[in-house]
């Protein structure tokens, strides 16, 4: 193992333990190094790798304390590996939300609320029946956020934000070349729904998984 890989291990089970906690700052470098075994520059190393990945936060002239390690905050690095993607990755940003995104509209069969599912009604109302293709995928995206919202979990509404912006483009695509990509989405929302108010997690699964593999199928077949 390379000193900084093993530095930033230490520094991981100090926090995993439970000796350092969020907003908690850590010892002078010199005491945190000799503490650890370890010399000042593989630490100062180690807390640089850590304060990219928003595991530690680094105060000129104050300190380094560990962050709040909300999943948001700490998923902000995966939205930044992201935004640099490949066009010919879409597809595998989408087979990875086929994966999560149906076990969470499950979870929210179970959890979602009266006043949950009435803003999601609302949303489709809203939209009407001939929506242009941006005003479809722009309800789309917050559609589905509020249904991941409302499972509860926070490290999966934080993966599936980040996972959702890269397939944008496609969806845009599908509705603007595919005859029927308007009516068939606007007919798989309402039947997610209609599954959630049913309280239906099975159901709500399966729709889910209709919905974003009929995506990813059609770029397969285009590409």
């Amino acid at each position: 193992m390379a000193v900084t890989d093993e530095a930033i291990e230490k520094i991981k089970g100090m926090i995993v333990s439970g000796a350092l906690r969020p907003g908690d700052r850590l010892p002078k470098e010199s005491e945190l190094a000799a503490e650890l075994g370890l010399s000042r520059n593989s630490l100062r190393e180690a807390v640089r790798a850590l304060s990219l990945i928003r595991i530690l936060d680094v105060r000129q002239g104050d300190g380094t304390y560990v962050t709040s390690l909300d999943p948001q905050l700490l998923l902000e690095a995966l939205s930044f590996v992201v935004d640099f993607h490949r066009d010919d990755t879409v597809l595998e940003f989408l087979a990875v939300r086929r994966i999560l995104e149906p076990a969470a509209t499950a979870m929210a069969a179970l959890r979602v609320s009266e006043q949950q599912l009435n803003a999601l009604e609302s949303q489709l109302d809203k939209l009407g029946e001939a929506p242009s293709v941006e005003e479809l995928v722009a309800c789309d995206l917050e559609f589905h956020r509020g249904i991941v919202q409302s499972a509860g979990n926070s490290v999966l509404c934080s993966l599936l934000d980040g996972l959702s912006g890269p397939t944008t483009r496609a969806r845009i695509w599908r509705g603007l070349t595919q005859e029927d990509a308007v009516t068939g989405t606007l007919r798989e929302h309402r039947a997610i729904l209609a599954a959630l108010r049913d309280r239906d997690a099975e159901a709500a699964r399966s729709w889910a998984t209709v919905h974003i593999a009929s995506v990813e199928q059609w770029l397969r077949s285009t590409l």
